[in-house]
């Protein structure tokens, strides 16, 4: 599929992100309908900001590759699940309108009924996919790509809330298996980030958030480098710290929750 050869088309999507879309994962169907949730899941993942404006449907049809009839279908299903908003006028167009951040209550009933082993697995899961796609990056990112990744870390510092937070770094990590130029990758990252990314971000304390920027600053600066085993080695210290985070939480739930109801639960017990 084509997609605009230049850093940002005139009022595109910048390539790196044009290139995400569409190699993240879709349930089949029409064109069409592939095209709405492959948007859709770049909006949920946070690749595409809440508030920001799409380009013209003549552009963006063009960096995904489709004709502008499919694009208006796609479009069209968004608008039905309440992704996008379309305004009229001088100062009109289609807008982008990300989920809601999820309950505080359903993350930390996650939390609980996940085991300690189920959380260690996840992270060997993490080291593999996301350590196997900053090593190749490193070989692979484009120039404007390491551009485009600081000025997500820059978005990542500048982030208040949690739910801030998880979707910056969640776009700097699909956006360093995009830079790995592999679609399988850029799929199964964006899959893990789906299911872990909330996690990953619940009750971060500011001081771990600044850690968290430095670990991105130190990963991409790596990926810059072409240290394909330092852009690794980054990755794998970061989600070792994760895990350790996520089975402290675990655990400190464990010690605060009756014995009876926490052995009730799908996840009880170590």
């Amino acid at each position: 599929m084509a997609v605009a050869k230049n850093a940002r088309g005139a009022g595109g999507l910048t390539t790196v992100t044009a290139r995400t879309v569409l190699a993240l994962p879709h349930g089949g169907g029409g064109r069409a309908d592939q095209i709405a949730q492959q948007l859709g899941r770049a909006i949920q993942l946070g690749l595409i900001s809440d508030g920001a404006r799409f380009p013209t449907e003549i552009s963006l049809a063009d960096q995904l590759g489709v004709a502008t009839v499919t694009l208006r279908e796609a479009l069209a299903v968004l608008r039905s699940q309440g992704l996008v908003l379309t305004r009229r006028g001088r100062d009109g167009g289609t807008f982008v309108r990300a989920p809601e951040a999820a309950r505080t209550t359903t993350l930390t009933t996650r939390i609980r009924n996940t085991s300690v082993q189920e959380f260690r697995e996840l992270g060997d899961h993490r080291k593999a996919i996301s350590g196997m796609a900053a090593a190749l990056a490193a070989e692979r990112t484009a120039p404007e790509e390491i551009a485009d990744l600081r000025l997500q870390i820059e978005r990542l510092r500048a982030a208040g809330s949690g739910h801030e937070r998880r979707r910056a770094d969640t776009q700097i990590s699909i956006q360093i298996a995009a830079g790995a130029q592999s679609s399988r990758l850029t799929r199964e990252e964006s899959r893990l980030q789906a299911e872990v990314g909330d996690l990953l971000w619940f009750d971060v304390s500011d001081a771990e958030h600044h850690a968290c920027v430095v670990a991105r600053l130190a990963l991409v600066e790596a990926i810059h480098r072409g240290d394909a085993d330092g852009a690794r080695a980054e990755v794998e210290r970061h989600i070792a710290a994760d895990t350790a985070r996520l089975v402290r939480l675990r655990m400190e739930m464990y010690r605060s929750t009756p014995s009876a109801a926490f052995a009730a639960s799908p996840g009880g017990g170590r």
